[in-house]
């Protein structure tokens, strides 16, 4: 009797290596698209009013002295970043820092009023900052 032929093992390695790098590639393209939705773009002012994007982002700049005004719920407030300047309607609390000329970052979607309706703002600050002491001893009597 003879010998069964041997099966070439080069072939093999071709086969498992071509099979991990296609698994590789289905696993990357579907990781990018399960976490494509929950990626949120910075924009500046300027960046936003030309691009006018339909989803959601964050929105920087500054507020413009003298445009904040409250009503309700809702704090309505100008924000520029030196270039231009847009209407922004904020629903909800707004940090303990927001002030006129604050830098800020309102996350949030176009309305249809072409304002910018917010749900989230956070104050940009450096490393100069220092937060309010707070009494510790808690409220005496």
């Amino acid at each position: 009797m003879s010998a069964p032929a041997a099966r070439p093992r080069g072939r093999t390695r071709y086969v498992v290596a071509a099979l991990a790098c296609g698994g590789a590639v289905i696993a990357a393209t579907v990781l990018m698209f399960a976490l494509s939705g929950n990626v949120q773009y910075f924009r500046t002012v300027s960046e936003a009013v030309t691009s006018q994007d339909d989803g959601r982002f964050k929105l920087m700049g500054a507020v413009v002295p003298g445009s904040r005004r409250r009503t309700d719920d809702v704090v309505t407030f100008e924000l520029t970043d030196g270039k231009k300047t847009v209407t922004v309607r904020h629903s909800g609390d707004t940090p303990a820092l927001f002030e006129d000329g604050a830098p800020v970052v309102c996350e949030g979607r176009w309305g249809r009023d072409e304002a910018f309706a917010s749900d989230r703002i956070m104050i940009k600050h450096g490393e100069e900052y220092t937060p309010p002491k707070v009494d510790a001893g808690g409220q005496g009597g």
